[in-house]
Formats: structure tokens, sequence, C-alpha cells
């Protein structure tokens, strides 16, 4: 699904086959989920070109990541992005999703690591969670305290806080979760930030207990072109439950609508939200549709 053996990544300095890489078993991210990830989009523009969507600032939120855990971080973000182009070159991909991973040496202690490692992988993917409206659950797990965890840092270990949490709203029939922070205000998806429309206007929650996603400074950018009233805030279930409509962001994600909250369906029809004109501004930017 992810690789063959053909499949080319960027591996300590070096391109090398997918299927011949290594990873030492004693590796503290590996026990401890001690590393740090980005998630990266590359597009076919409208020129035929590929296209990484905002690398600069992905590969700047990595070293903040790593250093934010005092993961060692020597890379240069000029340098990373020429090999994910090299990488989309040698295995043919335009439209792909790309993950680079900074993570630690073998070390069974907690005792702080001198070096890292880095690779970069990249593989075919369609919208992480498809492209029809989500029935959305308000999840049992709690986004974590963020006097416990670096909540800014993209860190692998958080993610089990994610998979659980979405794993949990499979079971019971819906298509993803909602989490709350640790005051039962609303904070974000398993991976992806949170908007909702109520009387012509966006929120959303503020910083704190969330990621601060890439494609959610976007989406303030782009309400910004369209003279869309965004505000960040502190809100609750009950207040997005009485919201006209919904949606998710994110980089995997990219826009995607909701059709509901705990079975209490949206009144807007998404194709008169708000939501729909940011997620076709935002198709539109990345594919640089605007540009021609």
């Amino acid at each position: 699904m992810y690789y063959n053996n053909e499949t080319i990544i960027f591996h300590n300095g070096h391109f090398v086959k997918a299927a011949d890489a290594k990873m030492d078993l004693y590796s503290q991210s590996l026990h401890y989920g001690y590393a740090v990830f980005e998630g990266i989009r590359s597009y076919r523009t409208e020129s035929g070109e590929t296209k990484i969507f905002k690398p600069v600032a992905h590969f700047e939120r990595l070293k903040v990541s790593a250093e934010s855990i005092n993961l060692p971080y020597t890379y240069h973000a000029q340098d990373l992005i020429e090999a994910t182009y090299e990488v989309l070159k040698q295995n043919n991909l335009q439209d792909a999703y790309i993950r680079p991973v900074v993570y630690a040496p073998a070390n069974m202690s907690f005792a702080p690591n001198s070096e890292s490692f880095l690779f970069i992988e990249a593989w075919e993917m369609a919208p992480f969670l498809g492209d029809k409206l989500l029935r959305v659950m308000t999840s049992s797990f709690q986004r974590p305290n963020p006097k416990a965890f670096k909540i800014h840092a993209k860190a692998a270990g958080h993610y089990v806080n994610s998979i659980m949490a979405s794993q949990e709203a499979k079971a019971k029939g819906f298509d993803e979760a909602l989490l709350l922070d640790m005051h039962d205000h609303l904070a974000e998806g398993p991976g992806a930030n949170l908007f909702f429309e109520k009387d012509g206007e966006l929120h959303t929650p503020e910083l704190g207990h969330i990621l601060p996603g890439l494609t959610r400074a976007t989406v303030f950018e782009i309400c910004e072109q369209l003279h869309i009233p965004v505000t960040e805030g502190t809100y609750t279930i009950e207040q997005l439950k009485n919201a006209d409509s919904a949606f998710f962001c994110g980089t995997a994600a990219e826009v995607i609508g909701w059709e509901s909250i705990d079975a209490t369906d949206f009144p807007k029809q998404w194709k008169d939200s708000l939501g729909a004109k940011i997620q076709k501004a935002y198709t539109d930017l990345v594919h640089e549709k605007n540009n021609q």
C-alpha cells in the first residue's frame, strides 16, 4: 500500500530502497515514541509542475518539534526540501503525501541523545478522511494536559491518543472523533483542526490544547482573502451542536465537511456553507489554479 520493492526513500543522507532501509530495534523512538514527524503534501499544479505545499513552514515546524522535546536536530530546511523533491522524482510522484521523521538512536534509558536520524518517505494518498461529509462523535478520550506534553510538537508518542479516539469512533459506527480538552472545551480531531460556522462567522478553538496546524493557518489566510470573519475562542460541545455547519482541516484531510456531531445534523447544506467556499479556495490554492 505504501511501498514496493522499487520505492525509494531518503534515509540519513542517502537515497535507498524502502525495502532495504533499517532502523535499530533498540531505538528510543521505537520503545518510547520519542520521535517527531511532519505530514506534507505535493500536488500536480495547473501548469503540470510538481509543487510541495508550504515546504519551508513544514520543515521549520519539524525543527521546532524536535527541539521542543530535546531531540537533536542538525538538518537544514532547504536541504530537506531538495531531498524531498528528489524522492518525488525517483518515485514518479506528483500528488503525494510526504512523511519526514526524525528519530533517536539506540537508547534504552531516558538519557539525552547526542544524535538523531532522519528519513523522508512519500506515497500516493487520497484525502485522509475521504471526500464525503463526516459523521463525527465526541470522544471519551481527551486531549492531553498541555502541562504534561509539548502540545505544539508533532511528536510520535502523542498520536497514541489520536489512534485510540479514532478507533473508538469507528467502532461505534462514526467516521471520526472529536476530542475535548481537560476542561471539556472543544479541541480538535485526531489529526485535524476544527472550524464551525454560526450566523455567517467561523469559529475555531484557540491555541493551547491543540496542534497549531499549518492548514489551520491557511484557512485563516483564505478567510482574510474572502472577507470571512473568523474568531478563535473557547467553546463547548453545546455551542458546536447549535452551529450551522462544521469542518475539519489538515494536511492529510485537506478540508472536509461534517454531516453531524453525535448524530445531531447541521442545518445548513454543505454546498451553501462557508466551509464549502474555503474547501474550493484551498483546492484552487494547492493546485495553483489562480496563478494562470
